[in-house]
This record gives C-alpha cells, structure tokens and sequence, in this order.
C-alpha cells in the first residue's frame, strides 16, 4: 500500500489539549525523541537493563524480509491493523459485515469504527489458554486473532449496542451495562478457557463510556466511537492526517486507561516513569508510548479510507511497543539483557526495565524498517512502517516466540489486558 509519507509529527499534527493538560506526551514526535534518549543512553553502555547489538539488526532485517515475502510475495502489503485480524482462517469478515450495513458510506464507517474501537480495546495478551470456537466455520482461534473474531461475533450480536433495534453498532449506554459475565458469555471464557485481564477488559469499556459522554462534541448526544468520523471529517478539508486521529483519540480518551499515571492531576494513560528521560517541567521523567491508541489510530485508517477520504502522514505513526516487535529485537540479539535471569522474574508494566525495552522497541524499529525496505528494494513512500509492521515484525517477533518459547513473550510481565 502506498501512503504520503511527509515527514514525523509533532508540529501542526501536535495534540491540541488544555492547559493544565501534559500536551508535550501526546505526540508521535515526543515518543521518538524520548524513545531515542533510552536508545541512545543504553549503546553508550548505561542502561542497567539492556545491551543493543547493532551488528544483530542486518540479519534481523534479512529475517523480517524472508517473513515478508512469503507472507506478500507480491509486496502490496495493506495496513498493520485489526483489520488483517478479522481476516483469521480466511474468511472475510470484513466483507460480510459491510454488506449488511446498507450503502450509506459515512454511517458504514460510523459501524466500522465501532467495531473497531471496541476490538482494539478489547486487543491485549489473551494468554496461551484461551481460545475461540467460530461456530460458523468450525475454526478455533486464540491469541489476538481469536480475540478478534470473538469480538466480531459479539458486535453482530449487539453486544454492545444499547439499542435493541440498531445491534450492529457501539454506543455509551450498551458499554455502561456490559458486565463481566457479558463478556465472558460472549468470549467463551470459562474455568478451562481462561482469558488473561477480563475484568480489565470491561472496565476499560465501560470507562470509554463515561469518556464518551463526557465528549458530546466528539461522541454526540447519543456517544458512539463512530462519531469520530463526524469529528475528523468536519475538521478535514478532503485528506485525512493520521495524527489527528491520534491526537482526537488522546485528547478525549486518555483517562479511560487503567495505568492510574497522572501529570498535574491530568491522567496521561499509557506513559510511564523512567529517571533518565529528559523533558520539560513535569513531563520531565516520564516515556509516553499511547501503544493502544496508536494501535487504535492504525485500524481507523481503513474506515476512512474505504469512505472515500485519503489518509495522509501514515508514516507519522510509531512502532507498537509490545511484546511481539519487542520479542523481535530480543530473540534476534539486536537487544541483550545485561542480566538473562531477568528473562523469568515477574515484571509490572510500570518496571524501569519494561520501560526501556518499550523504548528501545520504537527506536530500533524504525532504524529496522529502514534495512527492510533496502532488502526488499522499496522506498518509505511503497512501504511505510504500517507495512513494514504488517509484513513483517510482527509476524517475524510471533515466529520467533512460537519456535523458541511456545509463543510465550520474552519477559515475564503481569497484566492487566491493556497494555500488553
């Protein structure tokens, strides 16, 4: 998929929040620039956690490249995005639901983006137990993409619909009353089919409802993620930038997260502390990531694509710093853990050493990327890190795991189902 790729956000493409708001974290350019003061910091030898081995990167990159191929032999690679997870057993799912949501474009993307939005929350480590029998077509799916189809199922049903009449859609007062037994009924999660997170899951639903409707500007007067169209359209003169969604979705949702990190008072999501990160006044030690949100912004881009309006500044988008990109970089030695042990004892996500590899992650991909498009002979414009992320590392970082570790990360990390 070819994209406009003009260059990296933070300038007019900068979060546009209140005063007392942390708006220098809410920016694709702070996490590259704080991203790059931890990667920087650890190959002059003083991270306490990491080693980065720039000789490993060529045959990483040679690795990413085979799995490319073979996965796009073609090399017309669509967006990293939830999408491609819809796809699970080749059935096209996509193309099933669009054909029930009528011809209007703008309310088929306001559906989509529902879907969306409420897939991706729900997107984090299901765990190695627990997967998703499709009735449909008999496939059993786990892991991110059963959590997909899972969740696919259970917006068809109107799940989260509070509407009886209009199931196929997302809204405030469906989210309020979904309860964990909801989920659990509807994710088929049982004693022997247990799901990692699932009371988080439904908090973090139900705290995008309260967000929802604390936005009518945003959501509307009756809150649906969908009017996130309404919202960047009215704003857009034709083209769609992707950091305004970005920085829309941040602006609106960044105290749905369940981290409890707050600036000022002001929640600021998925950033986390980290002593060697330079910043201004009270940004000053935290590392932003928005992992989610970013994850979020890339799945929006096909509704908006496929109504008609074309997405600019794709390339403006980071790495995701989770454990499959993460997985990437360790199994292939491009990082090396100052201490192996540090491999099997339990981490939080808000650890020292959890931080940095997630910044050591959005550093080291884009320097990746770059060594893929030149083993593949694209240019940024051809394959943008969307694609390279799609075709790619995360592919590559999920072979690994399952090779070396039964698919397991590389780091023993508790979570709560939104960060990881």
């Amino acid at each position: 998929m070819s994209v406009d790729t003009p260059g990296r956000a933070g300038g007019p493409h900068a979060a546009a929040d209140s005063p007392r708001c942390p708006a220098a974290l809410r920016s694709t350019r702070a996490i590259r620039d704080r991203a790059g003061q931890l990667t920087e910091r650890a190959r002059r030898g003083e991270s306490s956690w990491f080693v980065v081995d720039d000789t490993a990167l060529p045959a990483a990159a040679a690795r990413v490249a085979e799995v490319t191929r073979v996965r796009y032999p073609d090399l017309d690679i669509p967006f990293h995005s939830r999408w491609r997870h819809f796809e699970a057993g080749g059935v096209d799912r996509t193309a099933m639901l669009r054909a029930r949501l009528g011809d209007d474009p703008a309310e088929q993307a306001r559906a989509l983006i529902d879907l969306a939005v409420v897939s991706v929350l729900l997107d984090a480590g299901a765990g190695p137990d627990w997967s998703y029998l499709e009735v449909t077509s008999g496939l059993r799916i786990g892991r991110s993409e059963g959590l997909a189809v899972a969740g696919w199922h259970a917006f068809v049903d109107g799940v989260f619909s509070g509407d009886p009449d209009h199931p196929l859609r997302v809204d405030a007062i469906g989210l309020s009353r979904l309860t964990v037994a909801d989920l659990a009924h509807a994710f088929q999660v049982d004693a022997d089919n247990p799901l990692v997170g699932l009371d988080g899951r439904v908090e973090l639903l139900r705290r995008l409802a309260t967000a929802m409707t604390a936005h009518p500007d945003v959501f509307g007067e009756q809150p649906r993620p969908g009017h996130l169209y309404d919202a960047v359209i009215g704003a857009a003169a034709g083209d769609v930038e992707a950091h305004d969604i970005l920085s829309l979705l941040l602006a609106t949702t960044s105290g749905i997260w369940l981290s409890g990190n707050e600036i000022d008072g002001v929640p600021v999501g998925d950033c986390w502390r980290h002593d060697a990160v330079r910043g201004q006044g009270s940004t000053a030690g935290w590392m932003p990531f928005h992992k989610l949100s970013q994850w979020l912004t890339y799945s929006l881009l096909e509704p908006f694509e496929w109504s008609g309006h074309r997405v600019r500044g794709v390339a403006d988008l980071t790495a995701l710093p989770e454990y499959r990109n993460g997985g990437l970089l360790l199994d292939t030695g491009v990082l090396r853990l100052r201490d192996p042990a540090d491999a099997h004892r339990r981490r939080d996500v808000g650890d020292e050493l959890v931080v940095e590899w997630r910044a050591l992650t959005i550093t080291l991909i884009d320097e990746l990327a770059a060594l893929v498009r030149n083993e593949l002979g694209v240019d940024e414009g051809r394959l943008p890190l969307a694609c390279v992320l799609e075709g790619g590392t995360w592919a590559a970082g999920r072979e690994l795991a399952g090779t070396l570790r039964s698919g397991l990360p590389p780091l023993d990390i508790a979570s709560d189902g939104t960060v990881f």
